[in-house]
C-alpha cells in the first residue's frame, strides 16, 4: 500500500511543479498572438454580404492584415493596428468593414471575390499568426430558372399564336370550299338548264 500511495504524491507533486512552470513561462514570454478561424470554408451568392470571422488574442497591440489571393492575383484588402489606423485598400474602400476581433465583412460580393483569404496577426513584438479562409461565390440560381420560365412563356406564346393562325387558315380554306362547292353545284345547274333549252 505505500509504494501506491508515494506514486500518487510523486504525480500530484510533478503535475503542480509541471503547471507552475508552464504558467511562470507563459508570464515571461513578452509576447504570444493566437488565432482562431471559427468557419474556414464559405458559401456565398453573388450580391450577398459575408463576414470573414476570426478572433485573435494577445497581450501587446496587434497589427491584422487580410489579403485576397485568387486566380487574379493577390490583393491587400485592410491592414489596422487596434486602436491606432485602418488601411484600406482602394479597391475594397467602400466594400469592407473590420471588426475589432480581427474579422472583416466584404459587402455585395461578385464572382472576383472567390478565392483564398489571408489573415495575417503580428504582435508588437514580432510573433505572427495566420489564417486562412476560402470564400465559394456562386451565381444565383433563381435568375437562371427566371430566365428559363421568360423563354417557356415566350414559346408558348408564339406556340398558341401559330394554333390561332392555323385554325383560321383551316376555318377559311373550309367556307372558301363550300363557297366553291356551292358556286360550281350553281353553274352546272345552269349549264344543265341551258343545254336542255337548246
Amino acid at each position: 500500500m505505500r509504494p501506491l500511495r508515494c506514486c500518487r504524491r510523486r504525480g500530484a507533486i510533478v503535475g503542480t511543479v509541471t503547471l507552475c512552470l508552464a504558467a511562470g513561462w507563459a508570464l515571461q514570454t513578452p509576447g504570444g498572438v493566437s488565432l482562431t478561424v471559427p468557419q474556414p470554408n464559405i458559401n456565398a451568392t453573388v450580391a450577398q454580404n459575408i463576414l470573414l470571422s476570426v478572433e485573435y488574442f494577445c497581450r501587446g497591440i496587434a497589427t491584422v492584415e487580410w489579403k485576397h489571393v485568387s486566380s487574379w492575383g493577390t490583393t491587400k484588402i485592410v491592414e489596422w493596428k487596434s486602436g491606432n489606423y485602418i488601411n484600406v485598400s482602394t479597391v475594397y474602400k467602400d466594400r469592407v468593414n473590420t471588426f475589432e476581433n480581427g474579422s472583416i465583412q466584404l459587402l455585395n460580393v461578385g464572382m472576383r471575390d472567390a478565392g483564398y483569404y489571408f489573415v495575417t496577426v503580428t504582435e508588437e513584438y514580432g510573433t505572427n499568426s495566420y489564417g486562412t479562409i476560402v470564400l465559394n461565390v456562386y451565381e444565383i440560381i433563381y435568375e437562371d430558372l427566371h430566365f428559363v420560365a421568360v423563354l417557356f412563356a415566350f414559346l408558348a406564346a408564339v406556340s398558341a399564336i401559330l394554333i390561332c393562325f392555323m385554325w383560321l387558315c383551316n376555318k377559311s380554306l373550309h367556307l372558301f370550299r363550300k363557297r366553291t362547292h356551292k358556286l360550281t353545284a350553281s353553274t352546272t345547274e345552269e349549264i344543265e338548264l341551258e343545254t336542255i333549252e337548246c
